[in-house]
């Protein structure tokens, strides 16, 4: 069969790639491209936001491919849009059917399947989607065959929502094979709209931590699966040579959980003559200052920590289940090692004051990482976060679009969405306005490039101050 397999169109302005300036390939839709494309299936990936299509440039790439069926990826934010794209597909090409996966659509496949989506692959894609094509080209969408397939929902004859039994999860990621980067605009990913020669990798799966304000736990599951050491410096040697990656990005949520996976995967790296820096995220409490020298001696130019608070009780109420100083430790041993570090905040969880939230912010400046991100607690769908917004009445925007954690959707017990919103500039003031840090980002050169944002988190403040005097 003919698949095209896309990111919705129109996305481009959205908040969620305006305001972060990234261009990151998407990795699920070249996953599943991959393992289409091994079963003999001919595929395309239309990346939209990073080629900013219009709905209407995006239907004359359908017309010119002529697919057979369409994957549309369904993130929370990029939702609207994908209904939208769903049902002008529809209108124009009524014989194709159109696939929905991702996140979004697993937890809410009820609104999927209401907004122009024939059909939703529920949870981890690859083995389900082979399985559906399979289907589709012998039976077409007929009720009876799909009901033999495992993890995906539809509506059947009589109007009524199927969802089939869930599948299992894949025990060896080495049998998917690496996605498909020759159907990606390679040349066009960008950082902060800078083009880069930065590939993303991804090593593992899962999470046993179970934060309630994130996804990774539930979407794919409770405990960490990794690919091979062997499986994935095979990748990256491809990326290296094939595509002239400079730079290795692990999105893995927690890359360093197994130091036996990372120790084996350096080896084989070397091995192979590879010598690429890469970034990685990990856990504080995964870290100590000898595995931390080893991976700054491997090539690790950049560490992601998740701090989150500087309230023990929110961290363990959030299930973070590491400790403040913990994540002191880590800071100051890779500022001994000089290793640009950036840890991420979030605030506005459900329970939170005013004073709970200062209190993160004056952790963050005395903690003083590289550099900081703070984010507004987000209720996701499938996310326990989520359950417990609705249960309280506490999401105030179901605009879905405007779920990206840089914009309140949810109010508190004791904070409304302007005062969470407020409280999050003056979190992006008091960090990144210090005399301390600019005389840091001067000295290292990059302060240029971050001094456009600088000023607009000033003048954003400047004009709230003068606001709230009126």
């Amino acid at each position: 069969m003919r698949i095209l397999l896309a990111l919705p169109p129109d996305t481009h302005r959205l908040e969620i790639y305006r305001v972060a300036g990234i261009r990151a390939p998407p990795l699920g839709l070249a996953y599943l491209a991959s393992a289409l494309m091994r079963e003999g299936h001919e595929v395309a990936i239309i990346d939209s936001p990073t080629l900013e299509l219009s709905l209407r440039e995006f239907l004359d790439k359908v017309r010119e491919f002529k697919p057979d069926v369409v994957g549309i990826s369904v993130s929370t934010p990029l939702a609207p849009k994908a209904y939208e794209t769903a049902k002008r597909i529809k209108e124009q090409f009524p014989d194709l059917i159109i696939v929905g996966g991702g996140p979004h659509a697993t937890y809410m496949y009820e609104e999927a399947l209401s907004n122009g989506i024939d059909i939703v692959v529920r949870f981890e894609g690859e083995v389900t989607t082979v399985e559906l094509v399979k289907t589709l080209e012998r039976f077409g969408k007929d009720p009876e065959a799909l009901r033999k397939v495992k993890g995906i929902a539809f509506v059947d004859r009589d109007g009524k929502i199927v969802v089939t039994e869930d599948r299992g999860f894949v025990e060896n990621l080495d049998s998917i094979p690496f996605p498909a980067w020759h159907l990606l605009p390679m040349d066009r990913y960008t950082v902060l709209g800078k083009s880069i020669r930065v590939a993303h990798v991804i090593a593992s799966r899962g999470c046993p931590y179970g934060c309630i304000f994130c996804l990774t736990s539930y979407y794919w599951g409770r405990r960490i699966r990794y690919r091979s050491p062997q499986n994935v410096a095979e990748e990256i040697q491809i990326l290296v040579e094939k595509y002239g990656a400079k730079h290795i990005v692990f999105s893995d949520d927690n890359f360093a959980f197994s130091r036996r996976f990372v120790y084996e995967l350096m080896d084989e790296l070397q091995k192979r003559g590879i010598d690429v820096p890469f970034s990685c995220g990990a856990r504080v409490d995964s870290l100590d200052k000898k595995f931390l020298e080893f991976l700054v001696r491997k090539g690790c130019t950049a560490l992601y920590i998740g701090v989150e608070s500087g309230s023990q009780e929110t961290l363990d109420r959030i299930g973070k289940r590491i400790t403040l100083d913990q994540c002191r430790r880590v800071v100051e041993w890779t500022r001994e090692l000089n290793l640009f570090t950036m840890a991420s905040f979030v605030i506005g969880f459900p329970w939170e004051t005013v004073d709970d939230v200062r209190k993160t912010i004056e952790f963050a400046v005395k903690l003083d990482p590289s550099y900081a991100q703070f984010t507004v607690a987000t209720p996701y769908p499938g996310t326990p976060l989520f359950d417990y917004a609705v249960k309280n009445d506490l999401i105030v925007d179901w605009n879905w679009e405007h779920y990206t954690t840089v914009r309140p959707v949810m109010k508190g017990h004791y904070l409304d969405t302007k005062a969470i919103g407020r409280l999050l500039k003056e979190a992006y003031r008091r960090f990144y306005l210090r005399y301390k840090f600019l005389r840091r980002e001067l000295a290292s050169g990059r302060l240029r490039q971050l001094l456009p944002k600088i000023v607009r988190t000033a003048l954003e403040g400047l004009i709230d101050l003068i606001r709230s005097r009126v």
